[in-house]
């Protein structure tokens, strides 16, 4: 069960908003709502998947667990410290044990760099004690980690597929030995059979090292594949979370069935879902609505929606939903 599994991330009402307009005095006069009073914990060895549709702050929450922008309230505990009260000194090793791949793998890789000079920068940064022999032979070991051959290490990521330097990414992330890896949209960039190669890399590096993944994703064939655990997002607020099994056979908020009626079954001999259609336009970040944020376009909406809003509260098990009709 997951109460007897070791948390290693808790996330206590964390929020954040960005300012996109001002008044004459540079005082705030719009403000756009990324992440809204998220709490969700990680635990150690699970990979936890962040879903929903474009926009509804999943990269931003992501930026968040990593300190790499500041809240405006809230906490995240990695190993029982908050991150964002540490000096920079323990931010720094902190860091060393939370580490991320990038969705674009030719934008997040320095052009300038070979990729040995890629995956050893972080060794030459925080292992300083080691020679230039056992540097080489860790960068070795990573790539043939990551399924690479030792020759790739004196090429550029120009002269590199998509798959080849988001395998380097996944070397580069793993070069300190981390305990917990974001991985944002990691694989959306690449073709559909690419895909699957790096999902089962991920798979086999979670259970051979033990790490946690935060995965971000809008594919839910690809969170079917790897998640343990799916958190289900809807402009800034966790709307429903629970295993994997739980949340695509037994979905529980309206939203997530939506979602999960609207993925293909990729099985020819098997009939489609019946597809459930969303009424109105998705509200604007600078526009929730009071209430429940979905009531605008929730099939069983009822008044008491639009007048106060639902917790994420547990229905079954594991299995959390912020709906007052579930």
């Amino acid at each position: 069960m997951l109460n007897q599994a070791r948390q290693l991330i808790k996330i206590s009402n964390l929020s954040k908003s960005f300012t996109v307009s001002k008044n004459f005095f540079g005082h705030a006069t719009k403000k756009l709502r990324a992440v809204s009073n998220v709490n969700l914990e990680i635990f150690s060895g699970e990979c936890l998947c962040i879903v929903g549709e474009s926009g509804c702050g999943k990269s931003t929450l992501a930026r968040l667990v990593l300190n790499l922008i500041k809240p405006d309230s809230g906490s995240v505990e990695f190993m029982g410290k908050n991150i964002f009260s540490l000096s920079a000194k323990e931010l720094i090793q902190t860091r060393q044990n939370m580490q991320m791949v990038f969705q674009n793998p030719f934008s997040s890789l320095d052009p300038r760099y070979k990729i040995f000079d890629t995956i050893a920068e972080p060794l030459k940064i925080h292992r300083k004690n080691l020679s230039k022999l056992e540097i080489q032979k860790k960068v070795f070991e990573l790539l043939k980690e990551v399924e690479l051959d030792e020759s790739i290490a004196d090429k550029y990521p120009h002269q590199c597929s998509g798959g080849q330097n988001q395998r380097v990414s996944i070397a580069r992330a793993l070069t300190l030995d981390p305990q917990f890896i974001i991985a944002d949209e990691a694989v959306s960039a690449l073709d559909v059979s690419i895909q699957y190669k790096i999902l089962e890399l991920f798979k086999r590096i979670q259970k051979e090292k033990n790490i946690s993944f935060l995965f971000i994703a809008h594919n839910l064939g690809v969170v079917k594949q790897i998640a343990d655990r799916v958190a289900v997002m809807y402009l800034g607020e966790i709307v429903e979370l629970g295993t994997t099994n739980e949340i695509f056979s037994n979905p529980l908020h309206p939203y997530t069935k939506a979602l999960i009626s609207s993925a293909p079954i990729p099985d020819p001999h098997k009939r489609n879902r019946e597809k459930i259609f969303l009424q109105g336009e998705l509200p604007k970040p600078t526009e929730i609505p009071k209430g429940c944020a979905f009531h605008s376009r929730c099939p069983i909406a009822q008044e008491r929606c639009s007048l106060s809003s639902p917790t994420l509260d547990p229905k079954s098990g594991d299995h959390f939903a912020s709906c007052f009709f579930v």
